[in-house]
């Protein structure tokens, strides 16, 4: 027997000595009763475009550790709708996992199901705040099979990582129709300012298009803290530039969407495809997950709040002042005023842009501080 077999047949043995069956038709989780129960899974059944400005080859909602050598959206023979994903190890040491960050609520129970096909597909959650064990099969025959397991998130859990994945030299596998099946979370909050009795000004700054050394220096010089929201493309290309213009205590890379579309156009499913991925870009080249989101155009509608608090945030943002491109545009009466957000965008102006800023701040008596420290 080879040593991924042996490795196998030992994982078989912990996961029976779990006693967690491949399929349950147990009672329903515990909800509250104004919790109704929805699927919170992004692109479920693998059935949503691909956004554009989005990485060649990725499923919208998913990240699969081999990338597109590996996992592909197949039409052929799906259990429902279209298509499903099917994936094809690349080497003998890939299982080919699939994963997606599935916001939740602490304290609750949760159940994960999906249909799959192959030998040995593995379904699970990590970072649940307690021991999951995976539900899994060795094999479906050919056909489609549904795995489920159950889980209740622990007191600090507000997210956990939803896999599916094959096992070694087992061939290909496919899933279809997955389900995270819980409580529905709060609508996000949408504000245009941020309440507060501390004399500060918010400076915020989209996109990430245009990086200029003058709009570095500036930042450097005068120790501003910045909300950065960057699109995914711009900030992979570029990361060290937004570690370096959001180093100041207090300065932080939120979540603008993956594509910059009009959101308010888009269906549900969609939008939380265009947080939740752009949330994961954000989080993999930075290392903190996005808390705030920025509707691009500032065009967003009940769907929109709903979907950022499906990827786990809770305060969609826009502004009540624009200094882009030489704009000096305060959307009140008079002067800036405390918890104001102030607009700019990432372009060859934005160190004026930011000068202006500092100077209208200067002259209402406030002082620039961060989003992060004031958005719970």
């Amino acid at each position: 027997m080879s040593t991924r077999l042996s490795a196998l047949a030992a994982s078989v043995a912990l996961i029976t000595a779990f006693a967690v069956p491949a399929a349950s038709a147990d009672a329903p989780p515990t909800t509250g009763p104004s919790a109704p129960t929805v699927n919170l899974a992004t692109n479920p059944g693998f059935e949503l475009p691909q956004p554009g400005l989005a990485d060649w080859g990725s499923i919208p909602g998913w990240s699969c550790t081999g990338g597109p050598a590996e996992a592909a959206v197949t039409t052929t023979a799906p259990h429902s709708g279209t298509s499903a994903l099917t994936v094809t190890p690349a080497s003998a040491d890939s299982t080919g996992e699939c994963a997606q960050t599935v916001a939740v609520q602490p304290n609750t129970t949760y159940t994960a199901s999906a249909w799959v096909r192959g030998n040995f597909v593995y379904l699970g959650a990590t970072g649940t705040g307690r021991d999951v064990a995976p539900a899994w099969t060795e094999t479906t025959g050919g056909g489609w099979q549904q795995l489920t397991t159950r889980f209740t998130t622990g007191p600090n859990a507000r997210s956990v990582r939803l896999y599916v994945h094959g096992w070694y030299q087992q061939g290909p596998f496919s899933v279809d129709d997955v389900r995270v099946d819980g409580p529905a979370p709060a609508p996000a909050v949408a504000a245009g300012s941020i309440p507060t009795n501390d004399k500060v000004v918010f400076f915020t700054v989209d996109d990430g298009w245009q990086r200029t050394p003058e709009a570095e220096k500036f930042i450097a010089d005068h120790h501003l803290p910045i909300t950065a929201f960057p699109l995914p493309m711009p900030a992979g290309t570029d990361p060290s530039f937004f570690k370096r213009v959001t180093s100041v205590p207090g300065s932080s890379i939120q979540d603008h969407s993956v594509s910059h579309s009009d959101l308010s156009k888009l269906p549900l499913d969609q939008q939380q495809v265009e947080i939740c991925d752009a949330r994961d870009a954000l989080t993999r080249l930075f290392g903190t997950a996005p808390v705030v989101f920025r509707p691009p155009y500032f065009a967003w509608n009940a769907d929109t709040l709903q979907a950022a608090a499906n990827c786990g945030i809770r305060t969609v943002l826009t502004a009540d002042a624009d200094f882009s491109w030489g704009a000096s545009n305060i959307w009140h009466p008079g002067l800036l005023q405390p918890g104001d957000v102030v607009l700019m965008h990432w372009t060859d102006t934005l160190a004026t842009d930011l000068q202006r800023a500092l100077a209208a701040a200067d002259a209402a008596g406030l002082k620039p501080a961060g989003v992060v420290d004031y958005v719970r």
